[in-house]
């Protein structure tokens, strides 16, 4: 089976993005509103700045009972998130996520955003594969 890159994993290549002057309340507006689970923060150039997850907001927020209204994403949202380029694989997504505990990754080329994958964007056989390298590692 071939290795699908990131361009054609991505199905949101418009993500939804907000200014890190936003509020948290904002961002898990648009998170409800568009059934994702991460925002991406950029400048008005439109290079990515950070990533606000639903993890964010429960560990950033609802745990230090932050009021989300005044709270600014800037001050909560995870500042030059790990990145893929357009051209990686699939498989190396998702070791990335594996490895670091993510379930988004911006995609970016250059200083310019591209999109956003998350988990849901792989197909079963890629995962397949991530578990089977993953259990031959442990045996070894």
């Amino acid at each position: 089976m071939p290795h699908r890159a990131m361009h054609e994993v991505m199905h949101r290549r418009s993500p939804v993005t907000l200014p890190p002057d936003a509020s948290v309340q904002q961002a898990c507006v648009e998170m409800r509103n568009h059934r994702i689970g991460a925002v991406l923060i950029t400048d008005p150039a439109g290079r990515l700045l950070g990533i606000f997850t639903g993890r964010d907001a429960i560990g950033r927020m609802l745990a230090e009972a932050r009021n989300p209204r005044k709270t600014k994403l800037r001050e909560v949202m995870t500042s030059q998130p790990e990145c893929l380029g357009p051209h990686c694989t699939a498989i190396e997504a998702l070791r990335l996520m594996r490895d670091s505990g993510f379930r988004h990754i911006p995609v970016v080329h250059g200083e310019k955003l591209l999109g956003i994958v998350s988990r849901g964007d792989f197909h079963g056989h890629e995962s397949a594969r991530l578990e089977d390298e993953s259990e031959l590692w442990e045996r070894l």
